[in-house]
């Protein structure tokens, strides 16, 4: 593995197909192992499905930043990807989703039940992939709080739709009607920036940096994390389902107030078209035109607009804690990977 994977003048897209031709293999090796051959059919299925693998890119790029080298985070990248996978697996079927990346989810090709089962093995591989690792009890702490932390992020998410799960006592008795910014940004934090931030961290820590690098690294993931989910928020409104792999609209007809887009909208709404909004997110099915009426009212908004401008102030954010690091090609990659988050249409 110690062949030149990146170059300066590398596009992007390249990069990550250099990745995922480097870390898709290691990942099938720890998925594979301890299942027979119909076992290993099963749990192969979620990761065939595609991805940029930007997660173990940003662990890779974190570690070659502070001149370590590929074979030292390669099993630290690739539990990093398997830990993101694991939390797509259940996401889905929290949702109901159906489609991922264009292609049936999980659950919905298998059913449930062996959804569960693969998810299992993605969890128990994902320790394995630290016990690969240099300071492998450093990084199984690393995923474990992680782990935690996005579970932490999903029950706020469950908590912020506005109506459904009829039949989950705890989600009734503990919803959130009234949600601000700082609630709305504590669950990004949580669901999806927590992972941003540990792929910079294992990086790091797989290139033995100083306390002060180590530092600046994780709050470059955490900034870009808040930003890939505020892009994703965009894209699940305004995005092309083609292009976007999943259904457009989705979190307007699961009723989910955990959008920036949505909670914008409300800010700026008058009263009465605000009341009619939160008719649509409220009520127990919506259908194609709730959808279009919705969509009408976010257009009357500067939603858009501003969600766009608050993920470009997280990547800048992001950027500025790369200032001290060393000037190299893998810091030009990470700079440019801020960016690519709030440019993406997928």
């Amino acid at each position: 593995m110690g062949f030149h994977l990146f170059k300066r003048e590398a596009k992007l897209n390249s990069i990550l197909e250099k990745v995922t031709k480097v870390i898709d293999p290691i990942i099938t090796e720890l998925l594979v192992s301890y299942t027979n051959q119909r076992g290993g059919e099963l749990v192969t299925y979620q990761i065939s499905t595609g991805g940029k693998r930007i997660r173990p890119t940003i662990a890779i790029l974190s570690c070659k930043l502070l001149g370590g080298k590929l074979e030292d985070v390669i099993y630290g990248a690739a539990g990093l990807e398997i830990l993101h996978n694991y939390s797509l697996i259940v996401d889905d079927i929290i949702d109901h989703s159906i489609l991922r990346r264009g292609r049936p989810t999980t659950w919905y090709k298998f059913g449930k039940a062996i959804a569960e089962c693969i998810a299992v093995d993605y969890a128990a591989a994902i320790f394995q992939a630290a016990n690969r690792c240099k300071n492998p009890s450093l990084i199984s702490e690393i995923y474990a709080r992680t782990m935690k932390n996005i579970v932490d992020g999903e029950i706020l998410d469950l908590l912020f739709e506005q109506a459904g799960r009829e039949d989950e006592p705890y989600i009734l008795q503990n919803r959130f009607y009234e949600i601000d910014d700082e609630d709305y940004i504590e669950m990004i934090s949580k669901k999806t920036a927590s992972l941003f931030q540990a792929c910079c961290e294992v990086g790091a820590i797989c290139a033995n940096a100083t306390p002060q690098q180590l530092e600046a690294l994780r709050n470059y993931g955490f900034y870009i994390g808040l930003a890939f989910q505020i892009r994703d928020d965009m894209l699940d409104i305004f995005g092309e389902e083609k292009v976007f792999g999943k259904k457009v609209g989705k979190d307007i007809v699961e009723r989910k107030l955990g959008n920036i887009v949505l909670l914008y909208t409300l800010k700026e709404l008058p009263l009465g078209k605000k009341e009619d909004f939160l008719k649509i997110l409220r009520k127990m099915e919506i259908n194609e035109e709730d959808v279009k009426r919705a969509l009408r009212l976010i257009g009357e908004t500067s939603a858009s607009q501003k969600s766009y401008e608050l993920g470009r102030k997280f990547v800048e954010m992001a950027k500025a804690q790369l200032n001290d690091m060393p000037n190299n090609k893998y810091k030009d990659m990470l700079e440019r990977i801020a960016d690519f988050i709030m440019e993406r249409e997928k």
